[in-house]
């Protein structure tokens, strides 16, 4: 079937083609309302060393870096993700989903913080919201083991919380699939119907003899009475006269023209013709 059988299977079916797809446009619509755009936040942090680790560094403390600090980012991170923290963030007014972990392809100790939510303001205030705790988190964790203050861990805002973007990726795919099944649903029902159209008569089951119908059936002639003779007819063929046979046929055309049938039913007052009482054509002069 090429592309032009389809096409035309679709214009004569659209009575069942386009009911289809006004459901598809309708479930379309459902998963829009059902499937909300959700937005997204995202704020970028970076661990730093402590003063007294720059002090040889002239206090700069981007030109010292350790590979402890990375360790510790991702305690940090871990401890955000966890139940007591995401308690703590929904008592200060955080919403949607939250996440801390590492930076993809990170140089150093980076930090991505990440909200999730549908109401766009209330997403960035979130962001807001964790970016502080993850600061009073880290303060906590040194404080806890009695670190000098000028031996502590810092942290600085990279990128500070930004806008919320629309992430219609989610959304996009429900829609996909929604009207990808409504139109392959409704493309099958037509072509069922299609095939079921088309779709030859049953054949006679083999040795079963098909029924004549009374127009198709032969004109039977009436059968003969009772009592009525059937007289068969039986055809005869006259022979040549013995005067114009050849020599030596005479005792062989006596016998056979004897032996001549009579025709069934004929008039037994009929008389004979001469030919088969004398076997002979008598001839002009014994007249």
């Amino acid at each position: 079937m090429d592309l032009a059988e389809i096409f035309r299977v679709m214009r004569r079916r659209w009575y069942v083609l386009l009911p289809g797809l006004l459901l598809t446009a309708a479930l379309a619509v459902g998963v829009a309302l059902v499937v909300p755009v959700t937005y997204q936040s995202q704020s970028t942090v970076a661990l730093l060393n402590s003063r007294k680790a720059t002090v040889a560094y002239d206090g700069n403390p981007f030109l010292s870096t350790q590979t402890s600090l990375t360790g510790m980012a991702d305690s940090l991170a871990r401890n955000l993700n966890s139940d007591g923290s995401l308690r703590e963030l929904k008592s200060r007014g955080a919403n949607g989903t939250i996440e801390a972990k590492i930076a993809d392809n990170a140089q150093g100790p980076l930090m991505w913080l990440t909200v999730t939510g549908t109401d766009r303001a209330a997403v960035l205030d979130s962001d807001r919201i964790l970016t502080a705790y993850a600061k009073e988190r880290l303060d906590q964790f040194q404080k806890q083991q009695s670190v000098a203050p000028k031996a502590m861990i810092r942290m600085t805002t990279i990128v500070p919380p930004q806008s919320p973007v629309a992430q219609t990726k989610t959304r996009l795919e429900y829609l996909v699939m929604a009207g990808g099944l409504g139109l392959v649903l409704s493309m099958g029902a037509a072509f069922y119907v299609e095939a079921r159209k088309r779709s030859p008569k049953p054949a006679p089951e083999h040795g079963t003899a098909p029924v004549p119908s009374a127009a198709s059936a032969p004109s039977l002639a009436p059968a003969p009475s009772a009592g009525t003779p059937v007289v068969e007819e039986t055809l005869t063929m006259r022979r040549l006269p013995q005067w114009s046979r050849p020599a030596g046929d005479g005792p062989a055309a006596a016998g056979s023209t004897a032996s001549r049938p009579v025709v069934a039913g004929a008039s037994a007052a009929e008389p004979l013709d001469e030919e088969s009482t004398h076997g002979h054509r008598p001839r002009t002069g014994d007249r």
